[in-house]
């Protein structure tokens, strides 16, 4: 109940912000604030699309079953241990409502995927930060620690949405063999595609190893189907099963189905992942000149950059939206800048290069 309304909201969904994105790009300028890829949909994947169209009339397949079976078969699963969601933030909300509920914590890093905390409150659970290394990537051993009887879910993100640090195969492992085993580990992949680091973790080496890991994927970023939403997760059916009933039902349309499926066609993925490759290059050569120009950038593996401006990112931000550049800046901590269109490098580059720099990560 507030002043204005009498209707009686959970306070703690009352207090919580609402998602917003980033405001529009100005003409002529630069949206760098979603993550979103740059490059416009395939023929054949619009084509794919435009297709289904002809039965919205009807419900589509609710299991997306097709969808489920190509990826099976791709991962070595049978289609029961594969989830499809509507993107995998709409899966993680899943997954810990499945498992968590009042009086019951969730472990993930912080900074970290900005969904994470909404989707923890929204369950009734409590969030239970751990403090990245200075280095911004998570420190693995402080969130074992932080493991109580209280203890629920364990959200690990690789490469680490926004500051783009990996979580190495070998830490992984480690970790995951401290964990105790009726704690359920959400390992968040959703930009694994533009990782080039070989030590990185990648869960496809990991299906049925560990009765509590859920591996979640997404086609918005690398295959850049943002606007269609739809992402998956691979993990022991019993999991899956949970996250099926507290999921809504035919979130998933035909639309994103077909889309999904037209992009894992051999000759479609081959382009797709072509383009990756450019994406990836022109993240490692904007945060090379942004270093060389006396920024201090973590690791990138993700289609992103990040700024630690700490006490300055909203100056930097507002640099940025002068040159026509609009970014995801996080308040008192630092600046995620999405690798966009090849142009948009130097305009970035130019915005900053008179602003004052921080003096370390």
């Amino acid at each position: 109940m507030t002043a204005s309304n009498p209707v009686r909201l959970r306070p703690e969904i009352a207090a919580l912000p609402a998602y917003r994105q980033g405001r529009p790009a100005p003409a002529d300028g630069f949206k760098l604030s979603s993550n979103e890829n740059p490059f416009d949909p395939l023929p054949s994947v619009r084509q794919a699309v435009a297709d289904s169209a002809a039965e919205i009339n009807r419900y589509p397949d609710a299991s997306a079953y097709a969808l489920r079976a190509r990826l099976a078969e791709r991962y070595g699963v049978t289609a029961d241990e594969v989830l499809i969601g509507a993107g995998s933030v709409a899966l993680l909300a899943a997954f810990i409502q499945a498992a968590a509920a009042t009086g019951d914590e969730v472990i993930y890093a912080w900074r970290s995927f900005e969904a994470y905390p909404g989707l923890v409150t929204v369950s009734g659970a409590t969030s239970v930060q751990v403090p990245n290394r200075v280095d911004h990537g998570h420190q693995l051993d402080d969130m074992i620690a932080a493991i109580t009887d209280r203890t629920r879910v364990i959200l690990v993100c690789s490469p680490n949405n926004p500051t783009g640090v990996i979580v190495t195969a070998d830490e992984f492992t480690s970790f995951m063999d401290r964990v105790p085993a009726d704690r359920l580990v959400l390992l968040d992949e959703a930009y694994v595609e533009f990782v080039r680091d070989e030590a990185s973790v990648d869960g496809r080496a990991l299906t049925g190893r560990y009765p509590n890991l859920v591996i979640l994927r997404t086609f918005s970023k690398a295959y850049g189907l943002a606007g269609l939403r739809v992402g998956y997760a691979i993990g022991p059916v019993e999991i899956l099963d949970a996250a099926r009933s507290t999921a809504i039902p035919l979130s998933v349309t035909a639309a994103s189905t077909a889309g999904a499926l037209a992009s894992l066609e051999p000759a479609a993925e081959a382009e797709l992942l072509d383009r990756v490759g450019v994406i990836a290059e022109r993240r490692d050569r904007l945060r090379a000149a942004l270093i060389a120009d006396g920024w201090s950038v973590p690791a990138a593996q993700g289609n992103f950059v990040w700024l630690p401006t700490g006490a300055a990112t909203d100056a930097t931000a507002d640099a940025l939206w002068r040159a026509g550049v609009v970014a995801r800046p996080f308040a008192g901590d630092g600046i995620r800048i999405s690798v966009g269109e090849d142009a948009s490098v130097q305009v970035v580059l130019d915005a900053l290069a008179d602003v004052e720099r921080p003096q370390s990560l």
